[in-house]
């Protein structure tokens, strides 16, 4: 509607990413030095609103620089709020409780982005039709009708931080903290093997979220699917994920061999993308294999840091992780954009095949540093739960 080619429309992607370079290091800070949980979590809900609005405004008027600053602002609150969301739930559960609410944090995160990539189309044409014409005008007013979830997401917001003052009251506790100590001198006591966890982690997920951006108008092109098959198709990953991710995070926990679980998931994104860009095989199920790889590897790769980082450094280590993340999603989608205006989509599916092979070169590069220096990322978990008996 608004004529973008497909490096501006990688680009909102991007605008998204790269305020959470640097606030992905002092979310938690804020939220337990300056805000405080519920304050912080309200703020950051506008923040997201805001953002949608603007986002929306900027189709609207056919502006796109604007639609840019939302994404920026969008993005300012977006990450954020998801370290909000995560104290809340630390100060309220503990234990295995723990594990299954960020099991369902996890995959309602996955049902919202389903349900996004399959009705946005619909409400467009519906907006369309009563309207009579396609431009900006529709553009706007869906984006705009989208923004409605964000609105329900600060009323949660607000009730949420009642009930917690009352709780504070009826239960003499203390508003949550999340226990992060961001120390950037700790960066220069990071392990070998520390380094090449984030290196997996910036080339696999470079390869998956651009990917699944840009997947849509893929399936459209290559395999003649309808607008609403595609967005099917594409969604499958979310999908698969929702229910996958607490099953997959029961089954690491409780068989460990971490390394084990990122290598296969790293080969079977390789040959999902393989089977993208080399076959006309059914894409169901190269995204099916996606689908179930990208849930593994969240399960296995994560909690592998705590392994490798002193307690005291987890806030810096994780932060530092997500840092490095949100920055080589916003260089990647930057880069995907170029490549499938000026090559198409095969050279572009070569490049997503080629940082998955580089995060393959890094889990093996993992593998051996943690054999050769005794670490214990490839413990079976009786073996780990032994130890620590023992320890």
């Amino acid at each position: 509607d608004m004529k973008v080619n497909t490096a501006q429309f990688m680009a909102l992607y991007a605008w998204y990413s790269w305020p959470n370079v640097v606030l992905c290091f002092f979310g938690g800070f804020l939220i337990d030095r300056v805000f405080g949980i519920r304050f912080g979590t309200i703020i950051f809900s506008i923040f997201v609103c805001v953002g949608q609005i603007i986002f929306a405004l900027g189709a609207l008027l056919n502006t796109f620089w604007l639609m840019d600053m939302g994404r920026f602002i969008f993005g300012i609150g977006g990450e954020s709020l998801a370290v909000a969301q995560n104290t809340y739930a630390v100060s309220w559960f503990k234990g295995k409780e723990l594990n299954l609410v960020f099991g369902l944090q996890l995959s309602m995160a996955r049902i919202g982005s389903t349900v996004n990539m399959n009705i946005m189309g619909w409400i467009y044409s519906r907006v369309q039709d009563l309207l009579g014409y396609t431009g900006p005008s529709t553009l706007g007013l869906t984006l705009m009708i989208g923004g409605i979830t964000c609105l329900f997401s600060l009323t949660c917001a607000l009730i949420l931080a009642y009930l917690d003052k009352r709780a504070e009251k009826l239960l003499c506790k203390e508003q949550g903290k999340t226990g992060e100590v961001i120390k950037l001198t700790d960066v220069k006591d990071f392990s070998l093997s520390l380094w090449l966890i984030f290196v997996i982690c910036v080339c696999y997920y470079a390869a998956v979220f651009p990917f699944i951006g840009l997947g849509k108008v893929f399936f459209i092109e290559k395999f003649n699917f309808s607008s609403q098959e595609a967005s099917a198709i594409n969604s499958i990953v979310y999908i698969i994920s929702a229910p996958m991710s607490p099953v997959f995070g029961l089954l690491v926990d409780k068989l460990g061999k971490n390394i084990i679980w990122v290598l296969c998931a790293v080969i079977t994104t390789l040959a999902s993308h393989i089977m993208l860009a080399f076959t006309f095989w059914n894409p169901w199920i190269a995204m099916c294999l996606l689908g179930v790889a990208y849930s593994l590897l969240a399960c296995a790769l994560w909690p592998m840091v705590a392994f490798v980082v002193p307690e005291h450094q987890l806030g810096t280590a994780y932060g530092f992780m997500q840092s490095i993340q949100n920055l080589g999603l916003a260089i990647i989608a930057i880069a995907a954009g170029m490549i499938l205006d000026t090559r198409g989509y095969l050279f572009l599916e070569v490049f997503f095949s080629a940082c998955v092979c580089l995060s393959l070169i890094a889990v093996v590069m993992l593998y051996f540093v943690n054999h050769l220096t005794g670490g214990d990322l490839n413990w079976s978990a009786k073996k780990r739960e032994k130890l620590q008996k023992v320890a």
